[in-house]
């Protein structure tokens, strides 16, 4: 929906909220950058419809709207996702965001929800400072008085440093309550808290500050001072002295290094654009424009982490997308353990085998997950068939994933919904012999032989028991004698071979000092005379 208009977008979108639209998409009417949809001062800051607007708005730019509104007048279908999936650039395992904020605590319904949504986003803040995941910088609007204004009575109350850093006043009154220099004094101190913890590797403790600031020194209570603020710095333990010098003199006329700093970040640049509203937050350098709630901008947060890379508590329920609620999202499910692969992410959901008890779920997540591992068949059997029956457990779960289901012996069927008694004496797969008679029992089967005689399984065989007696001793002789023969048998050889070489060990030693009758005469040499 479309409304062009001159009036605030509050005003249009509780129009669009009030004519049935389910969303309103607000086209700037020029080419520039875009800014961030205000919650601006009306004349009656406390209409009700301000806080009473329920549907997601957003700014487009001027080609969008204007190549949206040629599709329908051409009669196409324009689908639009309003969603933070694909809205960031996430470039790396950090993610950089920015919060232009104020001091202020009088302005209305905005300055309320600005320190509600810091007391509520807080703890995730920190969190994810605190474990490196995020880079967060605080950031403070000024504006400076022109030249010829600068001893006007307007710019001495608004401003600070000779006119270079001014805001409004907050009641709108120059003649009571606090000015919008003491406004910027006290931004100035909370960016400097910021520097000074972050010089002390602790940046997270500003949301305390800021937190118990808000809390403790309320302008209602005429609190909004320097010592209070003080206290309050001195209770987080941060150096007081080290923030009062940062601050340095309001008066005097020079350059504060910190504020000089901060108008020149308030510049736009690449598709930032500038920042002219309170408040404003950035997310990897792109503006956020979206309901200032910690469930929205932790979403936005988390968008901006390159996928798969988004810390845990960007899966927690502050961010669940809730679409497995619905039909299961589309994913596996075991309704009989109520084990599902679906999954709700800040991206949406996915569906994803779950990992129960130290067991892995493998599949394709939306038709199939099926238990893998050693201990698949301690999770729902492993989806395979499993009963009990007569005192006996039989099951279907094959530790080997890689068989899958497979019935046990003695039954047939599929393993994962059935597994049927196989009925061996029907099929005549047992007690095949002609004495044996066969009784089928669930899972297996019992064989008997009529006539006294006893049933052999390994041979499906009946035989006598007098006669198995009879052959068994029978047996055990013939083994007996065998043994024994081997033995004599052994004995003589032993007795030859041994003889054998004691007669020729005789002989050769003999041999030696007497020549044998088989020996011819050995001629015996003398040595000549002379030679000893």
């Amino acid at each position: 929906m479309y409304i062009f208009a001159d009036c605030y977008f509050t005003l249009k979108a509780w129009n669009a909220q009030n004519g049935g639209a389910a969303a309103i998409l607000v086209a700037d009417d020029k080419v520039e950058p875009l800014i961030t949809m205000d919650n601006p001062e009306e004349d009656d800051a406390d209409a009700a419809y301000l806080q009473n607007i329920t549907i997601p708005s957003a700014l487009i730019s001027k080609s969008l709207g204007d190549s949206i509104k040629k599709a329908l007048s051409d009669g196409e279908m324009v689908n639009m996702n309003l969603d933070w999936t694909e809205s960031l650039p996430h470039p790396d395992e950090r993610v950089e965001y920015e919060f232009w904020t104020n001091s202020n605590d009088a302005c209305g319904p905005k300055c309320d929800s600005q320190i509600e949504f810091v007391k509520n986003f807080k703890g995730a803040a920190q969190i994810l400072e605190q474990k490196g995941y995020t880079q967060f910088t605080p950031h403070y609007i000024t504006w400076y008085c022109p030249a010829a204004f600068i001893l006007s009575k307007q710019c001495k109350s608004q401003c600070i440093n000779h006119g270079r850093y001014c805001a409004p006043d907050p009641e709108q009154d120059f003649s009571k309550g606090y000015d919008g220099k003491d406004v910027v004094v006290q931004n100035l101190r909370q960016a400097c808290f910021y520097k000074v913890a972050s010089e002390s590797k602790k940046p997270w403790l500003w949301w305390d500050y800021v937190t118990d600031f808000s809390i403790r020194c309320p302008m209602k209570d005429k609190k909004y001072t320097k010592e209070c603020a003080d206290q309050v710095i001195q209770s987080l333990g941060v150096d007081l002295k080290k923030i009062d010098k940062c601050i340095g003199d309001p008066e005097a006329d020079v350059d504060n290094e910190v504020l000089k700093a901060e108008q020149d970040t308030q510049i736009g640049k690449g598709s930032r654009g500038d920042v002219t509203i309170l408040p404003t937050l950035v997310v990897n350098n792109r503006q956020y424009r979206g309901k200032l709630d910690k469930g929205a901008v932790l979403k936005a947060i988390c968008a901006g982490f390159e996928e798969t890379t988004e810390p845990s508590i960007c899966l927690s329920e502050d961010v669940e997308t809730n679409e497995c609620l619905e039909n299961n999202g589309g994913c596996w499910q075991d309704k009989a353990t109520n084990l599902t692969a679906c999954k709700d992410t800040f991206r949406g959901r996915v569906c994803e085998c779950p990992v129960v008890q130290g067991v892995k779920f493998v599949g394709d997540g939306y038709t199939r997950c099926e238990a893998s591992g050693s201990l698949r068949c301690e999770i729902n059997n492993g989806g395979c068939w499993k009963r009990t029956q007569d005192g006996r457990t039989f099951s279907a779960c094959v530790e080997d994933h890689s068989q899958g289901c497979k019935c046990p012996p003695g039954f047939k069927g599929d393993g994962v919904n059935s597994c049927e008694d196989v009925d061996e004496c029907k099929d005549k797969l047992a007690c095949q012999c002609s004495e044996c008679k066969c009784k089928n029992t669930w899972g297996s089967y019992d064989c008997s032989c009529s006539g006294g005689l006893l049933y052999m399984r390994e041979h499906d065989a009946c035989i006598s028991k007098a006669a198995d007696t009879k052959y068994s001793w029978s047996f055990v002789w013939i083994i007996i004698l065998g043994l024994a023969a081997a033995g004599v048998a052994g004995y003589a050889i032993y007795k030859y071979r041994i003889r054998r070489y004691m007669d020729s060990e005789i002989r050769a030693i003999m041999a030696q000092y007497m020549p044998l009758d088989s020996q011819a005469d050995i001629p015996v040499h003398h040595a000549p005379r002379g030679d000893i």
